[in-house]
């Protein structure tokens, strides 16, 4: 029995700690979704984020959603305006380089609407995420 316990395979090796200034680890999550995991060395993690980003926002446009801007006199559109804004470069891609806006008239308007502001949430959420990484609180 002692034998078999000896045996036993090898505990994996643990993912390195890479120490990075946390702030250019967000400003390249917040840039372009995962790319402050890649920075940070979590191949797996930055690219499945940044896949499952892409993903909310193309789905988004294919149901030609609302890309929020803020409107005066509006307090909720400068809410919705932070969170598609956490999209990063494709907000901005989306919103002054190919000037969308999305297509009020779509069947699919609210449901594209809320597959952008998913995209844009959950790459605010990943900059938590790497924030954390960077600072050695998470692995």
């Amino acid at each position: 029995m002692a034998d078999s316990e000896s045996r036993s395979a090898p505990a994996a090796e643990p993912t390195p700690v890479v120490r990075a200034n946390p702030v250019v680890c967000v400003l390249l999550a917040w840039l372009l979704p995962g790319a402050g995991h890649l920075f940070l060395r979590r191949w797996g993690r930055g690219i499945l984020f940044f896949a499952l980003v892409l993903t909310s926002v193309l789905v988004g446009v294919a149901l030609e959603g609302k890309l929020w801007r803020m409107v005066p006199g509006q307090p909720l559109s400068y809410l919705g305006t932070l969170a598609c804004a956490g999209l990063g470069i494709p907000y901005v891609v989306l919103r002054f380089v190919m000037g969308y806006d999305g297509n009020v008239l779509s069947q699919g308007y609210e449901y594209g609407a809320a597959f952008l502001l998913t995209g844009g949430l959950m790459n605010l959420l990943l900059m938590l995420d790497v924030w954390d990484i960077a600072k050695g609180l998470k692995e």
